[in-house]
């Protein structure tokens, strides 16, 4: 393992604080980050007593009083217009910094104790997401609208959020990116977006519908990260792909994407179709179900593929919230081309300001299954500022050897 300096970690700091200076001057004031995807996981009870709550604030279109069904009244739009262009056509600014400390590499499921999933620096307090991100919403409620979003980050986190899909030196594989010491930068989204009604599209480079937990640090409860989540999924595609709101408890997801963490990019002929659904069973019940099948391109060698994530998400109770997932992946040729894991999600608010968490996971790749128990606490330290300590224990199948205890430890601080 390469050391790093800190001369890399403080110029690190220095360059995404400079970003975020000028996006405030340019945004007028300093926003809250947003929730980054439509599987994000957020932390804490609601006003409503509901176990997700969205750590941002609302967009400058929403500080001005402007909803949905007031637009055309508190924005100043007519909603009769095609296009409606009016106090919700701003475009907002954030991000968050996340610095944490581990004590071992998070085995990443494939040869233990090699390269971790995400948490592969131990033994210094790392700057793993320093997220910078412009978006303007495209809300289709009055009828045609558009927007875009681009995220830019600097860290130790660049490796496994840059388009790794691509070919040496494409987009932000590589090259230039890569700042040396394990710090490195990546532009793990940049895409345009319509909507109309009940109907979005988005065109470019964005994040996977696939599985629960996320690359965004602020959208997770845990520092670490399944095994399935890092093995068993794509992170980002470039492509297209469609959203419909069918009803208020069923919406619908279908697109084409160049393969697994593309960007900009097609490798080995990468072409696949990426969709599914997400429904309300009951009251307190959430399926979804998202798809991808096709050339993945890198990922396989060129060899059709097919995979698919299930996550059922439960309210056992206002405080008290229960997800179980499951990933299967078959792509048929090489190590790893048959995976499958299922990983059961308990997360309790105690109070406005704490809540706690256990993840257990099984995970099994060509025969060889590896299992890992975490344990975590979430500490809303301030408004804007969240503490995520942890414990985790990994230990694997047939053979004894990728048993280990992990402490980490990490901050998140959102603007």
């Amino acid at each position: 393992m390469i050391k790093r300096s800190w001369s890399s970690f403080l110029s690190g700091v220095a360059l995404v604080g400079g970003l975020t200076v000028a996006s405030t001057a340019l945004a007028g004031e300093i926003y809250t980050a947003e929730p980054i995807s439509d599987a994000s996981q957020q932390l804490f009870a609601d006003p409503d007593n509901e176990l997700t709550v969205q750590l941002a604030s609302m967009s400058s279109c929403d500080k001005s009083g402007c909803a949905p069904a007031d637009c055309g009244v508190d924005c100043g739009v007519d909603c009769n217009d095609l296009y409606s262009a009016g106090d919700c056509d701003e475009i907002s600014f954030g991000g968050w910094f996340q610095m944490g400390y581990h004590n071992k590499v998070t085995p990443n499921g494939t040869v233990p104790n090699d390269a971790g999933s995400f948490n592969n620096h131990p033994g210094d307090l790392n700057l793993h997401q320093g997220w910078l991100y412009a978006e303007k919403v495209a809300d289709g409620s009055c009828g045609l609208d558009w927007g875009f979003r681009m995220d830019v980050m600097y860290g130790v986190d660049a490796g496994d959020t840059q388009a790794f899909g691509n070919r040496p030196g494409r987009w932000d594989n590589g090259g230039k990116f890569n700042r040396g010491g394990g710090y490195g930068w990546a532009i793990p989204q940049l895409y345009s977006e319509v909507a109309s009604g009940d109907w979005s599209v988005k065109i470019g480079h964005f994040y996977t519908l696939v599985g629960y937990e996320v690359v965004t640090a602020p959208d997770n409860f845990f520092y670490s990260h399944a095994l399935t989540m890092f093995n068993t999924e794509p992170f980002t595609h470039t492509g297209a792909v469609a959203t419909y709101t069918a009803s208020d408890d069923v919406t619908l997801y279908g697109g084409w994407t160049a393969g697994w963490d593309t960007g900009f990019d097609r490798v080995n002929g990468g072409s696949s179709a990426l969709g599914g659904f997400s429904t309300a069973l009951g009251e307190d019940v959430t399926f979804t179900y998202i798809t991808t099948f096709g050339n993945f391109g890198a990922r396989g060698a060129g060899a059709s593929g097919y995979s698919h994530s299930i996550v059922v998400d439960t309210a056992l109770a206002d405080d008290l919230n229960y997800v179980i997932q499951s990933d299967l992946l078959d792509i048929g040729v090489g190590a790893g081309s048959s995976q499958v894991g299922v990983n059961q999600y308990v997360i309790k608010t105690i109070s406005d300001t704490i809540g706690v968490g256990v993840r257990s996971e099984w995970w099994k790749s060509n025969g060889v299954s590896q299992y890992a128990v975490t344990g975590g606490v979430n500490v809303k330290a301030a408004d804007n500022l969240i503490i995520r300590p942890e414990l985790r224990y990994d230990w694997q199948l047939p053979t004894p050897s990728g048993d280990q205890v992990t402490f980490g430890m990490d901050a998140i601080l959102t603007f």
